[in-house]
């Protein structure tokens, strides 16, 4: 983690479960981190819970990351205070319980505007900067192993996770295309999609949490992006599946 010592990383979803593992451990690697939520009271609080000496490297920012406007005001803030985003880890996503046959399209369009397009917009800007100096940055994404497949149905449950699985496998295609086009315009800057199976967090809904034993935690995917990042140039670390030992997804 050398060559991250003192730069700046973007986490979003910042507020709680994976994100606040990934900001903390981030931090504690040496660098500087904004941590982007809606709910950026917990991240201060958050900030509180760090060592001493190391409370000042994790700053709070509100964003909305599926407003654009809420996205280029963050962004726009932390340029101007830190001048350059060197990392940026998307992991703020969303789940609504349902199904696609009758449930609110509002709450359908909720989930691909923070799953698909939060990821878009965010990386627009990080990219950005990271061209205009032309620094090898990373660009991580949290994604699901429900990027890759879908659940399996179980007799007598009638599935709710709608959306979520398409708006993960959309987001397993963006990190093909973000890799094409990072090589096509001559950057070396990494992209690494990272799809946990169940982890114990807030938005793994009852339908799931009932049914499984074997769940992960935050820190065991933040760990994973650590050593995403801490490759050497020459390393691209495209996908990393983890799963809880015994899960039958």
């Amino acid at each position: 983690m050398d060559r991250w010592q003192n730069r700046v990383a973007v986490v979003t979803g910042a507020s709680s479960g994976i994100g606040s593992a990934i900001a903390v451990d981030l931090v504690k690697a040496g660098l500087t981190v904004v941590g982007l939520a809606r709910r950026v009271e917990r991240v201060k609080e958050l900030q509180q819970r760090l060592p001493a000496a190391r409370k000042d490297k994790l700053v709070a920012l509100y964003c909305d990351v599926g407003n654009e406007s809420s996205v280029n005001e963050a962004f726009d803030w932390i340029i101007q205070k830190f001048g350059a985003i060197d990392i940026l880890v998307n992991n703020a996503g969303t789940l609504q319980s349902g199904q696609l046959v009758d449930m609110n399209p509002a709450f359908i369009q909720q989930v691909i505007q923070t799953n698909i397009m939060g990821v878009v917009l965010c990386t627009q800007r990080a990219v950005r900067s990271m061209r205009e100096r032309k620094f090898d940055g990373h660009v991580v994404i949290i994604n699901s192993i429900l990027g890759h497949k879908t659940m399996s149905t179980v007799e007598g449950v009638v599935p709710d996770l709608n959306i979520y699985p398409p708006s993960k496998h959309a987001v397993t295609a963006l990190t093909e295309g973000y890799r094409q086009e990072f090589m096509a315009l001559g950057t070396r800057i990494k992209i690494t999609s990272i799809s946990p199976g169940v982890v114990d967090t807030e938005i793994l809904p009852d339908s799931i949490r009932n049914v499984t034993g074997r769940m992960l935690h935050s820190e065991d995917i933040s760990q994973a992006v650590l050593y995403a990042v801490a490759t050497p140039p020459h390393v691209q670390v495209h996908e990393i599946i983890i799963k809880p030992m015994g899960e039958k997804m």
